[in-house]
């Protein structure tokens, strides 16, 4: 995700609404001020997951969301991993 994206608690909402959707995965800012993000679930979940994330936590200003298709890893939990 791009925009306005860190230092608004991004990461950490996307956490919590990953744990009320149901999908697994990570976030974990980047050095260009970017959010970067993988998740895991059921179509519908990753869709709902994928929604929430254009948008972000109250604060953020999403300006651009990429979106591609990754082989699953199996996650058992949303984690928030360190800057990459």
């Amino acid at each position: 995700m791009s925009g306005g994206v860190q230092g608004v608690g991004f990461r950490w909402g996307a956490r919590a609404a990953a744990q009320r959707l149901g999908v697994t995965g990570w976030a974990r800012n980047r050095l260009d001020g970017t959010v970067e993000a993988e998740v895991e679930g059921t179509p519908e979940q990753v869709d709902r997951m994928l929604d929430w994330l254009r948008t972000g936590p109250p604060g953020a200003t999403v300006e651009h969301v990429a979106v591609s298709d990754a082989e699953p890893r199996g996650d058992d939990a949303f984690r928030i991993h360190e800057t990459a």
